[in-house]
């Protein structure tokens, strides 16, 4: 896609920084440089989010979130890290092309990833009653 951010810096029309590459996905680091390591894992296809993507391609990014991220946490001396997604307007999903966020994590770092929710308005049962996919 001509218009897509992401397609850019995978047909180098935009320039990078590369973390990971292989045959199905890419990673590199967000420029937003809002946390130190930020990175951003891709497939190498184009695909709006998490709810499109076919099961082979979600599988090839996941794999590769796994490898970065274990490569953080044992080779690169972090403590965690925080993958994070959003698939859709709704879900303040701002480019639309699948993508994960990897925040590598220390103890103490003071960043604080996950949202702060303002309390559920219905019950479990109700919501597993509501959800459940069989």
């Amino acid at each position: 896609m001509s218009s897509c951010v992401f397609c850019k810096i995978l047909s180098g029309e935009l320039p990078s920084y590369k973390i990971y590459e292989d045959e199905y996905t890419y990673a590199f680091l967000d420029i937003a440089k809002d946390v130190d390591g930020h990175t951003v894992v891709i497939p190498k296809k184009h695909v709006t989010n998490i709810i499109d993507c076919d099961p082979i391609t979600l599988s090839k990014v996941t794999e590769a979130i796994r490898l970065i991220s274990k490569h953080y946490v044992e080779d690169l001396g972090y403590d965690g890290v925080n993958v994070l997604n959003a698939s859709g307007k709704a879900a303040e999903q701002s480019v639309f092309h699948l993508h994960f966020h990897i925040i590598p994590r220390k103890e103490a770092d003071g960043i604080h990833a996950w949202p702060n929710f303002l309390g559920a308005k219905h019950s479990l049962e109700e919501m597993a009653e509501i959800l459940k996919l069989n």
